[in-house]
């Protein structure tokens, strides 16, 4: 690029110093050849003046008295009737400029001049001319290799820019050029390399996610086909061949819950559902993990209550936090249902060293955790809970409350407050 843009400028400026180069060499050189003839007519014409008056003052007319009286410098013949013809100067030789001028009395004075002084002139006019055109072709050649630079650097940089993109390094340069043109594709470029940055985010984002929120159900799944396994009762298998089936469909809508979250995390199916059972499900799937720990899971607080959310989702935060009080947490972990305004709350706690004091709300950003863990688990439910416009927070860092707010569906304007579960279950 660099040598067409050099050889298309070099060529517009030697056609432009041919057309004005060659009209200015034939102007100049009828201008000195016009300039040269003027000068000899009118040195003739003041010659003859000079003879005139000499002559009809009577007074003598030579060489030399015309030489010193004209100042001329060129060669002249002056002819008068009755006398010989008087020469001044040399007489030149070959081609020769020549002027004439009569006078009254029948008196010619001739002036010639060698045409090789014209010649020399136009020579030097030449010299000139040629002069200024090579410095205007070395003036254009520094010119186009600038102005390449500065149009073949940029997409130079442009082409890094984008092979760079292509070999999956998808971050914006933010270089401008000071050419709106160029500065267009690498904003088109800035602006695809930040695309592809959020996709690969959210690709890796959701890789994550799907990693850790499958993790437990698998185990538990896991866990459920084994004693399928080793037993013989047909009710047994029957009873964990059936809660096998619910996990299956939990894990089916942890994966479209997952993928509708990478898509759009605004999207959301919220549905009022009952919110006892929810909780139920997640203590029967829960417990044999805790009584393996040696620890007991309970819930208590109000029952009957039933909240505007998605089942699958809020099964997945409480999963989140009852996995979360089982890996850092210790005693007994308590799952306390209550009503706040027209809210329900789901509160999570355990009898555990709770939450750091410099940690505190940075709990739910990914990649914080207070152990030794991927600290993914309490994003991806915060995430999940407002989804469907709830909210998750912790009201307490020692012991550890995490509290799953949720909007409470009420079927009549006064349906009375929820009943207080008669005891504790284990």
């Amino acid at each position: 690029m660099r040598r067409r843009l050099i050889s298309s400028t070099l060529a517009v400026v030697l056609v432009v110093i041919a057309v004005f180069g060659v009209s200015l060499v034939i102007v100049e050189t009828r201008t000195i050849s016009s300039s040269a003839q003027e000068s000899v007519d009118s040195e003739a014409v003041r010659l003859i003046s000079i003879v005139e008056s000499r002559l009809v003052g009577g007074e003598p007319v030579n060489p030399d008295i015309l030489a010193e009286q004209s100042g001329a410098k060129r060669y002249a013949l002056i002819e008068i009737p009755g006398r010989a013809p008087i020469e001044i100067g040399e007489r030149p030789r070959g081609s020769v400029i020549r002027g004439t001028a009569p006078g009254e009395r029948g008196e010619k004075v001739t002036v010639e001049e060698s045409r090789s002084t014209v010649t020399r002139e136009v020579g030097r006019t030449l010299l000139i001319i040629g002069a200024v055109a090579l410095l205007a072709v070395v003036a254009a050649v520094l010119l186009a290799v600038r102005q390449a630079n500065r149009l073949a650097s940029p997409l130079t940089d442009l082409a890094e820019t984008a092979e760079r993109l292509g070999s999956g390094d998808p971050r914006p340069r933010h270089k401008r050029y000071g050419v709106p043109e160029l500065d267009r594709v690498a904003d088109v470029l800035d602006a695809s390399a930040e695309r592809i940055a959020r996709m690969l985010t959210a690709e890796r984002r959701l890789a994550a996610d799907a990693s850790h929120q499958l993790r437990t159900p698998l185990t538990a799944l896991s866990m459920r086909l084994e004693e399928i396994s080793v037993t013989d009762e047909p009710g047994t298998v029957k009873e964990e061949a059936h809660i096998a089936l619910t996990q299956v469909e939990r894990l089916t809508d942890v994966v479209e819950r997952l993928l509708t979250n990478s898509r759009d995390p605004r999207t959301g199916s919220a549905i009022a559902f009952d919110l006892d059972e929810v909780v139920k499900q997640q203590i029967e799937e829960w417990r044999p993990a805790y009584r393996s720990a040696g620890r007991a899971i309970v819930r208590s607080g109000k029952v009957g209550m039933r909240a505007v959310g998605t089942p699958g989702a809020v099964a997945q935060v409480l999963a989140a936090l009852i996995e979360n009080s089982l890996m850092h947490g210790g005693g007994t972990v308590a799952l306390r249902t209550r009503v706040t305004g027209n809210q329900a709350v789901v509160e999570v706690t355990d009898e555990g060293p709770g939450v750091p004091a410099d940690l505190g709300a940075r709990i739910f950003e990914r990649t914080i955790s207070g152990r030794n863990s991927t600290g993914i688990g309490l994003a991806v439910a915060r995430d999940l809970a407002e989804a469907d416009g709830g909210r998750l927070e912790l009201l307490q860092q020692q012991p550890p409350v995490f509290a799953l707010f949720l909007s409470r569906e009420v079927p009549g304007r006064d349906d009375g407050p929820a009943a207080e579960e008669p005891k504790t279950v284990r």
